[in-house]
């Protein structure tokens, strides 16, 4: 679908593959069909776990940052539609596993820890969730993500600190569990998609459920108020400047 490719392997995993170069960026065509492919993938009887992955050097570079904004509207990071995507990976009633190939940045590392299992692959590219440093407020889904995922320790590390690092970082941080060389990366994920999905549906759902209860429930709370504030932080002259210079150094306009 779109700017998401679908594949179904062995044992009822269903790989989805973000394809939208150079950098997998997160618009609302990709955010859309990403909802649209897990809603389909949570509704096939046939499909016992799901593998999520990008094309390319990129797992995702995050938000678009080049991509138009329309006068009077929310960035889309604030909107339900990004909120939607993660929410259902976390509610997902299958196991849901990151296959972390490439450059995983800001939204796109977000995305990575949306999933119960991640694994990455040892290689030279660059993780982190840099959005203070441009600017940018966190949606209320991805610092629960983020909560929820790492400890207090390693989420302040990388939030406050707002840094890059090389992938040989991300077992210390929390991203992932494991680092696989490329020639053993996919059948790795592969096989242990296909373990957790061979587990008894309904255990395996209520307890994915409950570990994420609260955070859920915390983001559907949200008050419109608190997403009006993240929304305003992008405006600001500070954060206008800081994005600008980052287009500048990634040779946009």
């Amino acid at each position: 679908m779109g700017t998401v490719r679908v594949e179904d392997r062995s044992a009822g995993v269903r790989w989805l593959t973000l394809d939208r170069p150079p950098a997998n960026a997160e618009d609302e065509t990709l955010l859309a069909d990403l909802l649209a492919v897990v809603e389909q993938a949570g509704d096939d009887p046939t499909v016992r776990a799901v593998v999520l992955t990008g094309a390319g050097k990129f797992f995702s570079g995050g938000f678009d940052l080049s991509a138009p904004q329309r006068e009077g509207e929310p960035l889309v990071v604030m909107t339900p539609l990004f909120r939607d995507v993660h929410v259902r990976l976390l509610t997902l009633p299958k196991p849901t596993l990151a296959l972390m190939n490439g450059h995983a940045v800001a939204g796109g590392l977000v995305l990575v820890l949306a999933c119960d299992y991640r694994l990455g692959l040892d290689g030279d590219y660059r993780i982190g969730l840099n959005e203070v440093a441009i600017g940018a407020a966190y949606p209320k889904v991805a610092l629960e993500i983020v909560r929820l995922r790492l400890s207090h320790q390693r989420a302040a590390e990388l939030l406050l600190g707002a840094a890059l690092y090389p992938a040989s970082q991300a077992i210390r941080l929390g991203v992932v569990d494991e680092l696989l060389p490329a020639d053993k990366i996919e059948d790795t994920v592969q096989r242990r998609a296909a373990r957790m999905g061979a587990f008894p549906r309904e255990a395996y759902v209520h307890a994915k459920l409950a570990l994420a209860a609260e955070a859920v429930a915390r983001v559907m709370a949200e008050p419109p108020e608190e997403a009006a504030r993240a929304d305003g932080i992008w405006r600001t002259p500070e954060s206008l400047s800081a994005r600008a210079q980052q287009l500048q150094r990634l040779g946009r306009k």
